[in-house]
């Protein structure tokens, strides 16, 4: 098991410490930043100034990814399915005849 090191994290401008595996860090650090941009893209746009609301509108917009992309890969998860069976199908076809 790997060691755990601790890190600082900068979330809206609160420090969250943490303790992690060090793999995990570059993307812990690179989604820390990409919070950091959305919040600051969303405080000028809407020109809120509440953390709290800011963080969970950008919580809303990854949420809303995540959902879409898990919704996409489904899809396409049962297409695959579709073609697998039809494939078993036309083996199942060509057994029966020998």
């Amino acid at each position: 098991m790997s060691d755990l090191i601790k890190i600082k994290i900068t979330i809206a401008d609160r420090v969250y410490p943490l303790s992690i595996v060090p793999e995990q860090e570059e993307v812990l650090r690179n989604a820390a930043k990409k919070i950091e941009t959305m919040t600051k893209q969303l405080e000028q746009s809407y020109a809120v100034r509440d953390k709290q609301d800011v963080l969970a509108m950008c919580a809303l917009q990854y949420a809303t990814k995540l959902e879409n992309n898990s919704n996409h890969n489904n899809q396409g998860l049962s297409k695959e399915n579709e073609k697998v069976l039809e494939l078993i199908d036309i083996i199942d076809v060509h057994l029966k005849t020998y």
